[in-house]
């Protein structure tokens, strides 16, 4: 599907990906389930940016290329960053059903970002069930804030941001942390 010609049913949305080692700033179609949908859909093992810019992690501010179009393998990301909540998708699909939600403020780490923000959970904390629950590896964190753990000039904050539980090495509440 081109970039200039979306459907009825396909809407254009401005995101950050990042990987290991590149951000890439673009646009990505996607469907009206929102980026949740596309991002989770187990139909396909890539996505694709438009409109795409890339730059290293180590120098973030400066681009390294730019593409009509970057296909990159969803495995690979390890977050995405959004301009808006309502970007991520319908309430029912990123929370999977029409419930009451709980707000519980996270620290998540993984080998190569730190992330912190809110995480939206239906009653008690549970992180066994967060990690495995239902087929999507992408969960969302709200008010969040990244940074890179060993280029700490790479920082970004968003109102809405997924990430990639399969790449989780920490998932920490941020009320529970201990002042030594």
């Amino acid at each position: 599907m081109a970039f200039d010609a979306p459907s009825n049913t396909h809407r254009v949305l401005a995101a950050d990906f990042y990987t290991t080692s590149y951000r890439i700033v673009g646009k990505v179609m996607v469907p009206n389930t929102g980026i949740m949908g596309l991002i989770n859909d187990l139909t396909t093992s890539f996505v694709e940016i438009l409109d795409a810019r890339t730059a290293r992690v180590h120098m973030p501010s400066k681009l390294v290329d730019h593409y009509e179009v970057v296909r990159v393998v969803k495995s690979q990301i390890f977050a995405i960053a959004l301009a808006r909540r309502e970007d991520i998708g319908p309430l029912a699909l990123t929370r999977g059903g029409y419930v009451r939600m709980v707000e519980y403020p996270v620290r998540i780490t993984t080998p190569v970002y730190e992330m912190q923000g809110s995480l939206e959970w239906a009653g008690r904390f549970d992180f066994s069930n967060i990690m495995v629950q239902s087929n999507r590896d992408f969960v969302p964190i709200y008010g969040a804030a990244l940074t890179a753990i060993l280029i700490p000039t790479l920082k970004a904050e968003s109102d809405a941001m997924l990430f990639n539980r399969r790449h989780v090495d920490l998932l920490a509440l941020t009320n529970q942390r201990l002042d030594d």
